[in-house]
């Protein structure tokens, strides 16, 4: 078996990294020459071999790493073979394929309704920060202050003032909501905006952990601590409803730590998801500024008593990291694995011909079939490519993660049905042979199908979270757990001292305070105070 081509940490400068990285339709991702060119060129020759293009199967050999194996591999593997995303020339940065890109316009795509309908209102501010508003709140920039971006040369000068490349836009929205805020006549003022962030990461993973990235911020004004509240656990629950009802990645909502809460931040609630490798990933987050930012920018409005008050702030955010959530929630050895509703390919036809002669019958077929689930607003899209065989397509649209997969070859033509494969069970058991083409029916079929993956892959996101989450009892317990790489639960009130000892001698943190608190009378595990609450501890990225 060839050996497999891995792709090189984002730290890795672009010099080292292979010439054939992420070299993958039209070629293979394997290192072997010869291995490539002879894989290329028997592709090639396929279309004109009746016998290969009538075969119903493919060849996995050396896709990716598999994910039992080496899951760090494995997912950035993934990355490339599924053409999601490529290294940018810079250290640290990457490109966002389109088809990586169109998982990320579908998770806008949901939000952008949300927020609207919840009364917020999109807008852009400026990338570039005066260096002096990160230093007028005294947390925020000891917070963000290693991870800063500052610029201190323009127009070949250099700056009166250094300007940071946005990490967060807390500083100028506040800057701007001082000038637009006056009255209690002006409040609420709900805003998002979509942009990219810079943070100087030491340590990058795509997707996950990069110097640039891509997310939404929401900023919101109120003009008591009690609408702040209620809008901060507004927006963590559309996160929640988002993750659950079309990313299928079953979240776990809570409140951080003290040790966790944002910089300047009163409260911050986040969801928390485990990753395939049992690892937390804190997927969005929301935060209470109260009046930490509208004191030091002196953000006030007129009362209806004609007093002057201070505005009680919320922001709140999820980014592209979410798409690598979703990678390493669903995906398995063969690659992605896409919830229906977020997959930017719902269903993709391969048509299957022996002879010239019948290729037009197929495609005929194929025409037809693809116009009935357009119109019926199903994504879908046919590989009429002759460079291929089917068999290289099948194993190519299951990397990507398209949820349903249509053959159709002459006799399914001739027996008016399509052959139906779904991407969420493999092999014979994920197959459907004979599959009406009358639109109604195939419709329908389909839909259903789609409805059956979606729930599907929620439900084995479930259990697989739920068998591995361990209730403690004592720090002994946490350790043991937390070393057989599983989260721990258990009642906690100790310190930010004993907190920092556990992230210290176990690396795990805590993940959250979540909503669902079970009942009953606790005591605190590490010092057996009594306590209201479970925490989750878990390592994380």
């Amino acid at each position: 078996m060839a050996s497999l081509l891995r792709l090189p940490s984002l730290l890795a400068p672009a010099a080292a990294r292979p010439a054939a990285l992420l070299r993958h339709r039209g070629r293979c991702i394997h290192t072997s020459p010869a291995r490539l060119c002879a894989a290329a060129t028997n592709a090639g020759a396929s279309s004109a071999a009746p016998a290969k293009m009538e075969t119903r199967g493919g060849d996995r050999e050396g896709q990716v790493t598999p994910r039992s194996t080496d899951f760090n591999a494995w997912y950035t593997d993934v990355i490339a073979a599924a053409e999601l995303a490529d290294y940018g020339p810079v250290r640290g940065t990457m490109v966002i394929r389109p088809y990586g890109y169109a998982i990320w316009e579908a998770i806008q795509d949901y939000l952008n309704v949300k927020f609207k309908e919840t009364g917020h209102s999109n807008m852009y501010f400026p990338q570039f920060i005066p260096y002096s508003f990160i230093e007028k709140e005294a947390s925020h920039v000891e917070g963000f202050s290693p991870e800063l971006a500052v610029v201190t040369i323009g127009g070949g000068k250099e700056l009166e003032e250094k300007l940071v490349v946005r990490p967060t836009s807390e500083t100028i929205v506040n800057h701007m909501f001082t000038k637009w805020i006056q009255s209690y006549r002006d409040l609420p003022l709900m805003i998002n905006q979509w942009a990219n962030v810079t943070r100087w990461e030491m340590r990058t993973k795509p997707f996950i952990r990069t110097l640039e990235f891509l997310w939404q911020e929401g900023h919101t004004a109120h003009a008591t601590l009690e609408e702040a509240e209620k809008e901060a656990m507004q927006m963590i629950d559309v996160y929640t409803k988002f993750s659950y009802e079309q990313a299928a990645i079953p979240v776990i909502p809570g409140r951080k730590s003290r040790v966790e809460t944002f910089a300047g931040a009163d409260r911050t609630y986040t969801i928390e998801a485990m990753m395939g490798d049992k690892k937390a990933l804190q997927a969005g987050t929301s935060h209470n500024l109260g009046q930490n930012f509208s004191r030091a920018f002196e953000t006030q409005f007129m009362d209806e008593n004609g007093q002057l008050e201070h505005v009680w702030q919320t922001s709140w955010a999820i980014s592209t990291r979410f798409v690598g959530g979703i990678i390493m929630t669903h995906g398995d050895d063969a690659g992605l694995m896409l919830p229906p509703r977020i997959a930017p390919i719902q269903v993709v036809i391969v048509p299957i011909w022996k002879k010239g002669d019948e290729k037009r019958v197929v495609m005929e077929a194929v025409a037809s079939v693809q116009n009935t689930l357009k119109e019926a607003g199903i994504r879908v899209k046919v590989d009429n490519s002759e460079l291929r065989t089917p068999g290289w397509k099948f194993n190519f649209y299951e990397m990507k993660g398209v949820p349903i997969r249509i053959e159709l070859g002459p006799r399914d033509v001739k027996n008016r049905s399509v052959v139906l494969s779904r991407r969420d069970v493999p092999g014979k058991q994920g197959k459907e042979f004979g599959i009406s083409m009358e639109p109604s029916i195939l419709v329908d079929h389909i839909k259903g199908r789609l409805e059956e993956i979606q729930a599907s892959l929620l439900q084995k996101a479930i259990t697989f979270r739920d068998s591995n989450i361990v209730d403690v009892n004592s720090y002994g317990e946490l350790k043991e757990v937390i070393a057989e790489g599983k989260w721990a639960r258990g009642p906690w009130s100790a310190s930010d001292a004993d907190e920092l000892k556990v992230k210290e001698e176990t690396s795990a943190t805590i993940r959250c305070f979540p909503f669902d608190q079970p009942g009953g009378a606790k005591k605190c595990f590490m010092t057996g105070n009594p306590t209201d609450e479970v925490a989750i501890f878990a390592k994380s990225y």
